[in-house]
């Protein structure tokens, strides 16, 4: 999938306007969503997406390797576990025809080259000295604990970038990956797999079924056998979640939040400004064509 294709698919208006999601609100998730299309500029802004081409990537093994190469070069294994919701197959395969042309040094120059161009091209004159410093305070306290968070302490371990819009971007990645982890290990520990994640996120925003989880490589049968076991826990049943099911997401989604507790005190009282900030900044990038206009696909992430 080259980058053109990849536009028209997720980067579209949908085509009828979404009711309203089914997640509930709360400071953190507040957080995430405003702070998701600038920290998503990695894989949908063009200046990183021409400069992956230039070493021989397309969209998705650009995706692909470029999420994964902070934490290193590890087996394609491995790389599926962090991922979580993909389909082992489709990762594996992107991962080493990626890995086998361009190298990890190329990859992590082009994606920070690249997002510090789109940022500067879509938030011209933009002061995010203050928000960096506020973001920092929560990953940093974040980074306290490294256990069964693979993607956030593969990104803690590249330097910040020396350009502030840069920074912006590195941190927003840190929150990103950081509740990402946390958001995987609260699912495994409800007993989710990976295609099921998927599945209960999309009764529980209110996608078409199968529509998001067919966008992570997986076959209809797959989705079919994974849904067939979500019924048969009790947590699905006509098209829709349970009573049971809906609780089982919901504290999969609060275990989430508590995780994240400790950032959002380090942040402290700025926390409302700063999230308006970061909402003001993704609507120029989501306006700017550089992340999904879908409100599902933003909530999803």
């Amino acid at each position: 999938m080259d980058f053109a294709q990849a536009q028209q698919i997720f980067l579209s208006p949908p085509d009828a306007e979404r009711p309203p999601s089914g997640v509930p609100d709360s400071p953190s998730r507040r957080l995430r969503d405003a702070a998701e299309p600038i920290a998503t500029v990695s894989w949908w802004g063009r200046p990183v997406n021409d400069r992956l081409a230039a070493l021989g990537l397309d969209f998705l093994t650009g995706y692909v390797w470029g999420r994964a190469a902070p934490m290193g070069e590890p087996a394609p294994l491995v790389v599926v576990a962090a991922f979580g919701v993909f389909e082992p197959g489709l990762v594996t395969g992107l991962y080493e025809q990626a890995r086998a042309t361009a190298s990890r040094a190329d990859v992590l120059a082009a994606r920070e080259q690249g997002v510090v161009a789109a940022l500067h091209d879509l938030l011209p004159g933009a002061d995010v000295t203050g928000a960096v410093a506020a973001l920092r305070r929560g990953t940093d306290v974040a980074a306290r604990d490294l256990a069964g968070r693979p993607l956030f302490a593969g990104q803690l371990s590249l330097p910040w970038p020396e350009d502030p819009l840069g920074q912006l971007w590195h941190a927003t990645t840190l929150l990103r990956e950081y509740r990402g982890d946390v958001h995987v290990a609260a699912n495994v520990t409800a007993g989710v797999t990976g295609v099921q994640m998927n599945l209960l996120t999309e009764y529980w925003v209110g996608w078409e079924h199968t529509a998001y989880a067919g966008t992570r490589g997986w076959s209809p049968e797959a989705m079919a056998a994974a849904d067939a076991g979500l019924a048969g826990r009790g947590l699905v049943a006509d098209g829709r979640l349970t009573d049971e099911g809906r609780r089982l997401r919901d504290r999969i989604e609060a275990q989430t939040e508590a995780a994240l507790g400790p950032v959002l005190d380090a942040i402290g009282p700025e926390l409302p400004e700063l999230t308006r900030r970061l909402d003001d900044w993704s609507a120029a990038i989501v306006a700017g064509g550089a992340a999904p206009p879908d409100v599902y696909k933003r909530v999803s992430g």
